[in-house]
């Protein structure tokens, strides 16, 4: 150690410790280096100043244009001083004026200035080349007007020698074009070609006609002696092409003038009108400026598309300004691509022309940004491009558009619509965003447990004020449903509302009940002022407080309704039981709205509270209630709707358990002693997730996770070795997707359909028919699920249909695929999906099939038959809405109003919407189950039944769901048995039958042979009778005579020989032509089916849909009647929200009984 500090050297003397405090060693060794020495030069600092500095040039060129414009007006004084000699030719007047002798000083003085100005710009711009200065227009110019002036200096003799000083205008002309230039550049802003361009042009002929003034005014002081104003009136006649000869140039060098800069007009002008006329149609092109002055006292949104159709342009324009504080907004388009002529057309419409502004731009460019004053909008809409052949690169344009213009506009909100799930995380800071897969494959799940789903959603996120179709409908259901579908959801604080006002402290279904009964409003949701959350149907136990915010349904929101009042208020406690001597009482609902929101008159419900323990008689209706001494009184009461709940006799809630289990009763545990997969099933939140951002749900789940191999329903594997799904004897029917391929959003679609509250009993097998073998992050997915398979094919297979199982299927979801949604012709990209859907439709009656289109107008297209006169009626129809401009062309499409069809492109209404209310895309997400908020409530559907047909109508029922099981009504999905002429493909047709089939048919719905040529939906008992048809009785009465013919014929020809080759063959072929369309389709596919090794016994082909309509009245009035089938739409309180909590300080009271607890699935019948 001492060896090792020996060997230490000390430090130099200029390290030592006070030279380092002194700071003396740092001279010794540093050296300061300059850079860019070059610029310090006296030339380079004149050249920033006088040219490269934006603002110090600027200056410097507007005070040369003010010493040329100076100069102008000296020589103008100098001619209106000048008095030369009258009556005679004098060429010496031409050479020599009368120049004041202060006169002469001013203009030696700006003359010097402008030449030291331009021989030191010279000088500075020098580059090597002497000539290309001095040669320029400009310096010559100057040297014509500037030198001469120095030289009388030294000549006196000179001083009024006639120098040409009014050329300097264009010396000005060219010091206005750098000054714009240098102002453009010192401000920031963006340079405008087409202002410049106008002001060149402006500017050409105010140097031309001042030039010509100037010089035809002194050349003809050597003859007519003009005066200024003389010359002007000259210039302007003659530019003008008038001519009117009376003040005409009577010298040859006048006259030389006029003849050379007429020739230069006729040269420079139309050289400057081409320029500004192609600058225009740019201009028209990129759309220009949003001025500055119109962004700070006018209000505007900014749209960013990347390729602007004229169905989104519509679709925009329509639903935004369908509200009535957004006429006064502005729409500005920005869009990277040139404006197509039908968007062209729609903007020159005057309706358009005044609010919506096309800008041709990127929003990846600040400058852009900038001409649509982005910074100053009150919001920004990006739309991805759904049309693009690969939608991530789609997704990847809407999140740098979003991110350029959070970027440039922090302030700005931002609504941003995205299409795959995975990107949407990329977007969380937007305001709004709908995410477009997540939405379409929550309401396909939907649309299979409860028919019309995605009708219903489509009605609500839609303005519309019920008046579409006409007043004077023929048929009833078009003015029924005509009325329902302008009903909306709105919002309004309790305390300022007058429908739930008078409801403070009581409880939410009490509220929604009452608010429904009187006012024709259904409340379906809440929202604390302390908590951003919105809960739908929080249940009896949620107290409605004055802060509260509620959502309700009806057509018009409150502040623009008007209330008249009954003759007498409706009670709340009802009173006693005799139904026949119910008191009348008239709802006077908003009589400025249509008829659809007048509550009509509505007898009161007769009400005993004894009966509020009744248990309900079943699983799937609402059962009487029990009766007593007097039962013929007491038969059709209902318990009231309490207005506070104390308790709810629920103390105990088996999250792992199955509701259907502990509520069903001894059948209940039978059944599910019989399925031994059901010990597997546990409750619980999804391992996996495919992408990030999903909203986590509580789901059934498998204990343990499905081998991958298990999942692929079409092969056996050495765990599973059912190839089919017959083999499998699932007891409910089959819910089948075909997709292109396994995406993220499927995902979306099974949550749904898995989630906790829907019983274990009801779950329908999900088949996934894919056209290639989902990767194993999205398998890792799905095999926790029960129920949850997948096969490989295609949907235009009808062998891979047949091993998919679609013989046992209930519902065929048929998504649009993303390889097929562009097409070269406009409304093609539908063309394989409508096709392979018409030829399921065709072989497979009985199945329902829900289809996802990419054009909306496409939906005339389903189920298409040639010879169906009503649908021609409906499609003149819809010719005419569009005409009148609807939101809803579409809507008394028979496969739209049935929740048949659905277009992606009717959720963007949802996000336009959103701009007015803030809330409906968490009111969409909840109701799809994509949200699941504690305490918030979710959708499903009863079916009426005959045994519920004692309710009678839509108030009676709102009451017994209200009061039994906190349930709340939204709507009623009702179908029809529609007497429709059917197509040639449901009506047999002999060869000798040909000539009638240019008649419509009716379908027999009874016939007797070895044959039945077709087959009604409805059974014999609840169809027409064919005596009701005389169309039909006379065709079967001709095709009975013809048929006894033919048999007559063909008996004596068999009694007349013995029977032989050639007859066999002429019955066979006589059997062949006898037989339907029908029955060949039935026969090719049980073929297909006995080649695949299937069993067909399952399989009926013979059950058509097609004589039936359905339709979805939204929020009827209490007064609707029911019918037999309808199904009832639901908001079903939160199961998990009714566990016991030991904190809370409001607990329900016993007074309902364990047959009203708020199950799951007692009322619901799918």
């Amino acid at each position: 150690m001492v060896e090792l500090e020996k060997e230490v050297l000390p430090l130099p003397p200029r390290y030592r410790f006070r030279d380092l405090l002194l700071g003396d060693w740092q001279t010794d060794d540093r050296v300061q280096v300059e850079f860019y020495v070059n610029e310090n030069t006296f030339k380079e600092r004149l050249k920033l100043f006088f040219i490269k500095n934006q603002r110090s040039s600027l200056r410097v060129r507007m005070f040369n244009f003010a010493l040329k414009v100076l100069s102008c007006l000296l020589y103008i004084v100098r001619v209106l001083l000048d008095n030369p000699q009258e009556g005679r030719q004098d060429w010496k007047l031409i050479i020599w004026v009368d120049r004041p002798l202060p006169l002469w000083g001013l203009q030696v003085l700006v003359a010097f200035i402008s030449f030291s100005e331009t021989m030191l710009l010279v000088y500075l711009s020098y580059k090597g080349n002497v000539w290309e200065q001095v040669l320029r227009v400009p310096f010559i110019l100057e040297m014509i007007s500037a030198v001469p002036f120095m030289i009388t200096v030294i000549l006196p003799s000179f001083r009024n020698l006639f120098i040409p000083v009014f050329l300097n205008c264009w010396l000005a002309k060219h010091a206005l074009e750098n000054m714009i230039n240098d102002l453009h550049r010192a401000i920031q802003r963006t340079h405008s070609a087409m202002f410049n361009q106008v002001v060149i042009l402006i500017s050409t002929l105010v140097c031309l006609m001042f030039t010509c003034i100037c010089g035809i005014q002194h050349l003809e002081r050597a003859g007519n002696n003009l005066t200024l104003f003389d010359s002007l009136y000259f210039c302007v006649v003659t530019f003008s092409t008038v001519g009117f000869g009376d003040v005409t140039p009577q010298i040859w060098p006048s006259q030389l003038l006029v003849v050379i800069m007429i020739f230069v007009a006729l040269i420079v002008l139309p050289i400057q009108f081409e320029q500004l006329a192609f600058l225009w149609m740019e201009r028209q092109k990129s759309g220009g400026n949003y001025s500055r002055y119109r962004a700070q006292t006018e209000k505007h949104v900014v749209l960013c598309v990347s390729c602007l159709k004229i169905d989104l342009l519509m679709d925009f324009l329509n639903e935004f300004f369908a509200h009535p504080r957004l006429q006064d907004y502005y729409v500005v388009i920005l869009c990277p691509a040139e404006m197509d002529v039908q968007v062209r057309r729609v903007l020159h419409v005057p309706l358009w022309a005044q609010r919506v502004i096309y800008l041709q731009g990127s929003a990846l460019k600040d400058q852009d940004l900038m001409r649509a004053k982005m910074d100053d909008a009150e919001a920004c809409f990006i739309l991805s491009n759904r049309f693009e052949v690969d939608r991530i690169a789609a997704d990847h344009q809407t999140i740098l558009r979003a991110w350029a213009v959070k970027d440039f506009a922090p302030n700005c909100p931002l609504y941003v619509q995205i299409l795959k799930p995975e990107n949407k995380f990329h977007v969380k800071f937007a305001d709004h965003v709908v995410c477009e897969e997540e939405f379409k494959y929550a309401m396909l799940a939907l649309n299979c447990v409860c028919p019309g789903t995605s009708t219903l959603i489509t009605l609500l996120i839609h303005s519309s004020r019920g008046q579409e179709g006409g007043a004077c409908s023929a048929d009833q259901w078009h003015r029924t449903y005509r009325r329902c579908s302008a009903n909306e959801v709105h919002h309004i604080r309790l305390e300022e509302s007058k429908f739930f006002g008078e409801y403070q402290g009581k409880s939410f279904t009490f509220a929604s009940f009452h608010a429904h009964k009187k006012y024709g409003v259904c409340l379906i949701g809440v929202r604390r002022l302390d908590t951003t959350n919105i809960l739908l149907n929080p249940g009896p136990c949620h107290i409605m407080g004055a802060s509260d915010t509620c959502f309700y349904i009806n057509i018009s929101k409150e502040e623009n309704s008007a209330f008249v009042r009954g003759q007498r208020e409706p009670s709340w406690g009802g009173s006693g039981g005799n139904a026949r001597g119910v008191h009348q009482t008239i709802y006077h609902g908003l009589t400025r709205l249509p008829v659809h929101s007048i509550i009509a008159s509505m007898g009161t419900v007769a009400i005993d509270l004894q009966d509020s323990s009744d248990k309900m008689s079943g699983a799937n209706t609402l059962a009487l209630p029990a009766m007593g001494d007097s039962a013929e009184e007491r038969r059709h009461s209902i318990a009231p709707v309490l207005e506070l709940v104390d308790g709810v006799n629920n103390p105990t809630f088996d999250l792992l358990g199955d509701q259907s289990e502990d509520e069903g009763g001894e059948e209940g545990k039978e059944d599910s002693d019989k399925d031994e997969s059901a010990h597997w099933w546990v409750k619980g939140y999804p391992l996996n997730s495919p992408y990030i951002g999903s909203s986590p749900t509580l789901c059934h789940l498998l204990q343990e996770k499905m081998p991958f191999c298990c999942l692929r329903m079409d092969k056996a594997c050495h765990h599973t070795l059912f190839e089919d799904a017959r083999s499998y004897g699932f007891k409910n029917k089959l819910i089948i997707v075909s997709a292109e391929s396994a995406g993220n959003g499927l995902y979306n679609f099974i949550v749904p359909l898995r989630a906790y509250y829907r019983p274990r009993k009801e779950l329908n097998p999900i088949v996934l028919l894919l056209e290639g073998i989902p990767e194993a992050d999205f398998l890792e997915a799905i095999c926790w699920f029960p129920m949850v398979f997948y096969t490989v094919g295609s949907i235009d297979n009808l062998d891979s249909l047949l091993r998919c199982g679609v013989t046992f299927a209930d519902t065929m979801v048929v998504v649009d695929k993303e390889s097929s949604m562009i097409a070269e012709e406009d409304y093609m990209a539908d063309a394989k999906t409508i096709v392979n859907v018409q030829t399921l439709f065709r072989l497979f009656p009985a199945l329902s099939i829900i289809t996802e289109l990419t054009h909306p107008a496409n939906m005339r297209f389903m189920q298409f038959k040639v010879k169906d006169h009503y649908s021609l009626a409906l499609s003149k129809l819809e010719k005419k809405e569009r005409e009148k401009g609807s939101n809803l062309v579409f809507m008394f499409r028979l496969p739209f109003a049935a929740g048949k069809v659905f277009s992606v492109s009717m959720l963007d209404t949802l996000l336009y919407q959103s701009f007015v209310k803030d809330y409906m895309i968490s009111i969409a997400r909840l109701l799809l189950g994509l949200d699941s908020m504690p305490g918030s409530g979710f959708l499903c559907a009863m079916k009426i039944t005959e045994d519920d047909l004692w309710i009678r109508t839509y108030g009676r029922l709102y009451q017994k769901l209200c009061s039994s099981n906190g349930d709340i009504p939204i709507g009623i999905y009702r179908t029809e048995a529609h007497k429709l002429p059917v197509s040639e493909s449901q009506v047999s047709i002999t060869v000798e039958d040909y000539e009638d089939t240019r008649e419509p048919r009716e379908p027999l719905l009874s016939r007797t042979g070895a044959h039945r040529n077709s087959t009604s939906s409805e059974p014999v008992s609840t169809s027409s009778h064919s005596s009701d048809h005389p169309l039909l009785r006379r065709k079967s009465m001709q095709w009975a005579r013809r048929l006894s013919r033919k048999g007559g014929r063909n008996s004596s020809a068999a009694k007349g020989g013995p029977g032989s080759a050639a007859e066999r063959i002429s019955q066979q072929r006589l059997t062949l032509f006898r037989r339907s369309e029908r029955q060949e389709l039935n026969a090719l596919v049980r073929t297909r089916m006995k080649h695949l090794g299937l069993s067909p016994t399952g399989f009926n082909g013979m059950t058509d849909q097609g004589n039936r309509l359905s339709y979805i009245l939204i929020n009827p009035s209490p007064d609707t009647r029911l019918e037999l089938h309808d199904v009832v739409y639901l908001i079903r309180p939160d199961p998990l929200s009714l566990v016991p909590n030991q904190g809370s300080n409001r607990k329900c009271s016993a007074g309902l009984s364990e047959s009203h607890r708020f199950d799951t699935q007692d009322s619901t019948h799918l």
